[in-house]
C-alpha cells in the first residue's frame, strides 16, 4: 500500500466514498464538511477533520458519542488507516469531542489529586485509545504520579499510580 497523502485534496474522496452510502444507508439526515486542520495542541493533533451537522446529528452524539466514534472507527478500518496514523483523522460534532477532551483533562487532573493525597491508584473507567491518551499526556509532566493502560480491549482503562517513592 503506497504512503498516505495527509491532504484534504488526497483523503476528501475517499473519506466521501465511504461516507456517502453510509450515512444513505442508515438513512442519516447529516451534511459533513472535510477540512485541514490548523490549530493542534498537546492533547490532539489531528491533520484532517470532518465535522458532522445536521437535524440527525444528536443521534451520532448520544450515549457519549458512540455512533460518532463508530462512524469514525469503520471509516479507518475501510480506508485501511494504520493503527499508528489514526489520530491523523477526527470526526466531531458540535465540538463534542474538543470539550471532552477537557473533561478528561480535568478528570486526570482530579485523579492525580486523589491519587497523591491518598497514596492509592486511581482507575477510570473503560476509555478508548485516544481518550487513554489524553489521561497519560496530561499527567505526563506530574512528577507524582504516572499513568498505565490496563485491561483487555474494550475494557481497557487508564490508571493513575503514585510514583514509586510517593507510595504509602
Amino acid at each position: 500500500m503506497p504512503p498516505i497523502e495527509w491532504t484534504v485534496d488526497a483523503l476528501a474522496p475517499l473519506l466521501e466514498d465511504f461516507l456517502e452510502p453510509v450515512l444513505d444507508a442508515a438513512d442519516f439526515d447529516l451534511d459533513y464538511d472535510i477540512y485541514e486542520v490548523k490549530k493542534k495542541s498537546a492533547f490532539i493533533s489531528p491533520d484532517i477533520a470532518v465535522e458532522f451537522e445536521g437535524p440527525d446529528v444528536d443521534l451520532l452524539l448520544s450515549q457519549r458519542g458512540e455512533v460518532l466514534l463508530a462512524l469514525e472507527q469503520l471509516t479507518l478500518e475501510a480506508l485501511r488507516i494504520p493503527h499508528e496514523d489514526r489520530f491523523r483523522i477526527i470526526f466531531d460534532a458540535k465540538d463534542y469531542r474538543m470539550l471532552r477532551i477537557e473533561e478528561l483533562r480535568l478528570s486526570a487532573e482530579a485523579a492525580a489529586e486523589q491519587v497523591k493525597a491518598s497514596g492509592r491508584a486511581f482507575e477510570f473507567g473503560p476509555m478508548t485509545s485516544r481518550e487513554r491518551r489524553i489521561i497519560h499526556i496530561a499527567l505526563r509532566e506530574d512528577e507524582a504520579v504516572t499513568t498505565t493502560s490496563e485491561g483487555v480491549p474494550p475494557r481497557r482503562c487508564a490508571v493513575v499510580h503514585p510514583k514509586r517513592s510517593e507510595r504509602k
